[in-house]
């Protein structure tokens, strides 16, 4: 559902740009049968962690559900397609900053079984891989946030993890 028009939002508060947190949104697509997730590498391009894993993910777009935002990051990056109707829940990542969220980002992770495709680097510019990997030989360079996202849904921990806050001093 997209947001009402400007005119339908006269009503609204301006937003609190000083306590903005982004909304991301990642994807595990995992195949249970085989024993694999996909994840991509990012580039030399890539404006954080170059050379590191990762899952498939991206920024909200202003008025796009988050599930719509995991399916829109999982086809634009690997050329694979799901049904938001098809992702589950899987993890949270609340942050406290990160390259572009100074004020914190909250990542929602979900994972799928079901989609369509294979996997390719739709994006050379950021990535400079995008494969398989067995879940029991995942890579240890990973980036931190969703490396550890990935290990607590593949061993069954915690389904929310805190990121940068026991770094955070207060202001």
């Amino acid at each position: 559902m997209a947001l009402p028009p400007a005119a339908d939002r006269s009503g609204a508060l301006a937003p609190a740009l000083d306590s903005m947190t982004l909304l991301a949104a990642a994807v595990i697509v995992h195949d249970v049968r085989k024993r694999r997730v996909v994840l991509l590498q990012r580039g030399p391009g890539a404006k954080y962690c170059q050379g590191k894993w990762d899952l498939p993910i991206g920024k909200s777009d202003p008025g796009e559900p988050v599930t719509d935002t995991a399916a829109r990051e999982l086809r634009e990056e690997t050329g694979l397609v799901v049904d938001p109707a098809a992702l589950r829940v899987a993890h949270v990542i609340h942050g406290a900053w990160g390259v572009e969220s100074p004020n914190g980002f909250l990542t929602v992770v979900f994972t799928t079984h079901d989609w369509s495709g294979e996997p390719v680097n739709s994006e050379p510019q950021k990535h400079s891989a995008v494969r398989w990997f067995d879940i029991d030989a995942l890579p240890g360079e990973m980036v931190p946030s969703t490396g550890h996202a990935l290990r607590c849904v593949l061993d069954d921990g915690p389904r929310i993890s805190l990121h940068g806050w026991q770094d955070r001093t207060p202001g």
